[in-house]
């Protein structure tokens, strides 16, 4: 951590509330506690792109767990976590018909996600006409929002059950999304680290082009995806934004517009 100030005494007699603690995160960064000027920058970022100040959501927890640990003797005021410091944060967000995600990260890992709806632009024609999200849609849209994650055996199984319900069938293509999906998990596995594994975005960008057929996503696929992820993830947990987190947000989009249309 740059600039810290020695330890009070009283530090020692408290453990520091660490971002392990308080997101999803693994590696270097969940050993770190959470410093006040990590949460500046996260609340600096999220001022970006909502247009104001937000209650609640990433970085409000982040100046909750700082002000524990400031107030505990553990970091200053002006202390930055080093590796939020070197790699940053960030708030980026992702727009599909009808919907955007917001996704937050601290150092490339993801800490936080928000789901809003946004108006759907509609051409005049005689009827109205609904906007639709594809599996192969949100397949893409997981690329952009945890693209920098490295391909694990979870990823893998839920491309899989997202080209084989996209497609309607259980043949795996050969040299498809799916295939190219086990492919890189099973390399990754060789990797010690996450320096130079193959990551989502490099498995999922241009996904719909690479589908041989693609359908609107429903809760169903979101569920059956979301089993298959979960089945075969190592922790046991979907990501963030990865590909069962983003079926499901296409998913939900989709009934809204259809109970939409039928009212």
């Amino acid at each position: 951590m740059s600039q810290e100030q020695p330890r009070r005494p009283q530090a020692a007699e408290q453990e520091p509330l660490k971002y392990g603690d308080v997101f999803q995160v693994s590696g270097e960064l969940a050993s770190k506690p959470v410093a006040p000027e990590d949460a500046t920058m996260m609340q600096s970022a999220e001022t970006t792109v909502f247009g104001q100040t937000q209650k609640g959501v990433t970085a409000a927890v982040m100046h909750s767990a700082a002000a524990c640990n400031q107030r505990a003797g553990i970091v200053d005021h002006r202390d930055v976590t080093d590796i939020a410091g070197q790699e940053g944060v960030a708030v980026t967000e992702t727009d599909l018909p009808g919907t955007r995600i917001i996704t937050e990260s601290v150092a490339g890992q993801v800490v936080g996600q928000y789901v809003q709806s946004t108006p759907l632009v509609q051409m005049a024609t005689s009827r109205e006409v609904q906007s639709v999200i594809t599996i192969g849609d949100a397949l893409e849209a997981s690329a952009q929002t945890a693209g920098d994650k490295p391909v694990d055996h979870g990823d893998a199984a839920a491309i899989q059950a997202a080209e084989c319900r996209a497609t309607g069938s259980n043949i795996i293509t050969p040299g498809g999304i799916a295939a190219t999906a086990q492919s890189a998990a099973a390399y990754n596995d060789g990797l010690i680290g996450d320096k130079g594994k193959i990551k989502l975005k490099d498995v999922l960008t241009g996904a719909k082009q690479n589908l041989p057929a693609d359908k609107a996503a429903t809760r169903e696929d979101a569920e059956g995806i979301l089993s298959a992820e979960l089945r075969n993830d190592p922790s046991l947990t979907a990501h963030p934004g990865g590909v069962a987190a983003s079926v499901a947000a296409a998913a939900r989009v989709n009934e809204k517009g259809s109970a939409h249309l039928g009212s």
